[in-house]
């Protein structure tokens, strides 16, 4: 009875793995929405904090008035 392969035990693995990560997955879900429905802000939320790290360097546009457009021509 010494037959069955190595594949179909590293198949049961790799499918009691996949569970296990949906039932993280679905218990993280369930803990944000009580977090949003309590209204305790979560560890990750950073309400109110301006955070343009990612934004790189923003520069104001130049204003466009009547002296420098052309739209008298």
């Amino acid at each position: 009875m010494a037959g069955r392969s190595r594949s179909s035990f590293n198949k049961r693995q790799k499918e009691r793995s996949r569970q296990d990560k949906q039932r993280e997955k679905l218990e993280k879900r369930q803990q944000r929405k009580l977090e949003k429905q309590s209204g305790v802000p979560g560890e990750n939320d950073d309400f109110g904090q301006n955070d343009f790290s990612l934004a790189g360097e923003y520069e104001e546009p130049e204003e466009v008035t009547a002296s420098n457009s052309n739209l008298d021509d």
